[in-house]
């Protein structure tokens, strides 16, 4: 994602991404997916692409772990984004010389221009870019994740788990909203709220939900049962990030992760398992936070703490 400000008023995000479809057939290979409609469709293609997503974004942060768990990584390329950006657009300022090895570019809002001279939003993360064109393909977040499953299966590894399954889709669904609204966004609508009772508001039910999880994990190993599905990908992110972010920059402090059994049991067991922890790069996550959002944190002095140490520790799942 981009930069937010909120001043004098409650946080709401904007949801209108470029909503192009990479897919395997002319409409969606998901039977639940009502079909791409009149939006541009681009075919899957092993090496036309490159996911540009910066690990210190949990949106992005999405995408980077379903290609891990798929095993895509040799099919779709992935360039990331130093972890601060300005009004302007992401960075490649880790890469040498500050350009995308791939791509050839310094900032992402090239590849946006490329496709679209008078983009006027903002420049956001995850984004599909065509390596030829260097054009943006898309960038709606949970529609990227939504693909990589079912578009791109030909290419999954053999024992790549089943992210959406069927038996229990609707279920999932409803679960994926609740968390998206209440807890994946509930977090900044604490963060960003610009009156007192917009903050008041968005505390409340932001930790209505987080112990509806609590609840919730407290006797099922994950969200959905005895497998990972995508409802745990869209959580986790949050969650890796609710000490060392959410709990004092964005003002979320009635208790810390550490301090729910459950969904710290939870965070840990995922945190530990192959294609999850070793997407989070902690340092990367608090000077994205704690440097861009300079109406919350003007001093732009990113904290030393908390002690991140206790998510290698067993967690008795």
């Amino acid at each position: 994602m981009g930069a937010y400000t909120t001043a004098g008023k409650a946080f709401e995000r904007d949801m209108d991404y470029i909503s192009d479809r990479i897919l395997a057939g002319h409409r969606s290979a998901d039977p639940a997916d009502p079909g791409p409609g009149d939006v541009p469709v681009w075919p899957v293609e092993p090496g036309r692409y490159r996911l540009i997503a910066a690990p210190a974004c949990p949106w992005a942060n999405r995408a980077i772990i379903v290609r891990n768990l798929l095993g895509l990584e040799d099919v779709i390329s992935w360039g990331a984004p130093g972890p601060t950006h300005d009004q302007r657009s992401w960075t490649f300022d880790l890469d040498p010389g500050g350009v995308d090895p791939v791509l050839g570019i310094e900032r992402l809002q090239e590849a946006y221009l490329n496709r679209i001279p008078d983009y006027p939003k903002g420049i956001t993360v995850p984004a599909m870019v065509e390596v030829a064109t260097v054009e943006v393909v898309t960038n709606n977040f949970p529609v990227i994740t939504h693909d990589l499953f079912f578009e791109w299966r030909a290419h999954h590894r053999p024992d790549a788990p089943d992210l959406w399954p069927a038996g229990c889709r609707p279920e999932m669904e409803t679960v994926m909203q609740r968390v998206f609204t209440e807890v994946n966004n509930g977090v900044y609508r604490c963060g960003f709220a610009g009156t007192q009772a917009a903050y008041d508001a968005a505390y409340e039910r932001l930790f209505v939900a987080l112990d509806w999880l609590e609840e919730r994990l407290a006797d099922r190993r994950y969200l959905m049962g005895d497998a990972i599905t995508e409802a745990d990908v869209r959580l986790f992110t949050t969650l890796a990030r609710f000490d060392a972010v959410y709990h004092g920059h964005f003002k979320c402090n009635r208790n810390k992760l550490i301090e729910m059994p459950a969904l710290w049991g939870y965070a840990r067991d995922l945190f530990q398992t192959p294609g999850f922890g070793e997407t989070i790069d902690f340092e990367q996550i608090k000077q994205h936070y704690y440097r861009v959002h300079t109406d919350i944190n003007p001093t732009g002095i990113v904290p030393m703490g908390p002690d991140l140490s206790g998510w290698l520790t067993p967690h008795g799942r």
